[in-house]
């Protein structure tokens, strides 16, 4: 009897000490193996003629719940880093940050990555453009609401926002895609802002894709009419 309860007390004794080490371990684990800057967070492109004498327009690409992590190749997945990735050149510095693992855009984040690149870089502040898609298109609404006076254009793709909110950003130059057969993200996520801008005498143009599902982005990001678009929009203060 006297031997069975040893035994017993012994076992709770190795247990809670297992348990305490476990404990240990998860604090130690669940802690950044280091502090992550910024530049490591981001990818950034130049022009083949970019000069700091001048002022360069900035084209700031918000991606995908797919592309969260902490490896920046992921990020080349889609959009203007993809193709960059695969030869092409634009005529303005381009911006795509990655999202950690489980998290979304943060509006904190993306106002401190603008003002460190805006500090870095020949950047002209009347001309800085936000696009994203799916969870980057979500990103880009939020954005543009929060910082009104700072971007000049936005493309949100297969995104969503609050449309109480249209008329923060009815003077931003708006153009907004979506997939019609999108079972991922629903149009009508797209529909309530355009028609909330429209309410609100917004500068907004919309393009559906018919037959596209949820990936209304590689034909947009295909399209040269966007960039050219873009480059033709200038914040007015």
């Amino acid at each position: 009897m006297k031997s069975h309860l040893l035994r017993s007390l012994l076992l709770l004794l190795m247990m809670g000490i297992l348990m305490m080490s476990c404990t240990h371990l998860h604090e130690r684990f669940g802690q950044p193996e280091r502090n992550i800057s910024l530049e490591d967070r981001y990818l950034l492109y130049l022009p083949e003629d970019y000069d700091t004498r001048g002022e360069w327009p900035l084209l700031l690409f918000l991606h995908g719940a797919g592309e969260r992590g902490a490896n920046l190749n992921q990020v080349k997945v889609h959009g203007p880093p993809k193709l960059i990735e695969g030869g092409r050149m634009f005529p303005f510095i381009v911006l795509a940050p990655q999202c950690p693992e489980n998290q979304y855009w943060s509006i904190d984040f993306l106002t401190e990555l603008l003002d460190h690149i805006e500090s870095k870089y020949a950047v002209d502040s009347s001309r800085i453009y936000v696009t994203g898609l799916s969870m980057g298109g979500f990103g880009t609404w939020s954005l543009a609401i929060e910082q009104p006076q700072r971007i000049a254009a936005i493309a949100p793709i297969c995104g969503g926002g609050d449309p109480s909110k249209a008329e923060f950003i009815k003077h931003i130059p708006t153009w907004v895609f979506h997939g019609a057969k999108d079972q991922v993200v629903p149009l009508s996520s797209s529909d309530e802002m355009v028609a909330a801008l429209q309410a609100a005498k917004g500068n907004v143009r919309y393009t559906v894709y018919p037959e596209a599902d949820h990936d209304s982005w590689t034909e947009t990001y295909d399209n040269p009419n966007l960039y050219s678009w873009f480059l033709a929009q200038k914040l007015n203060n």
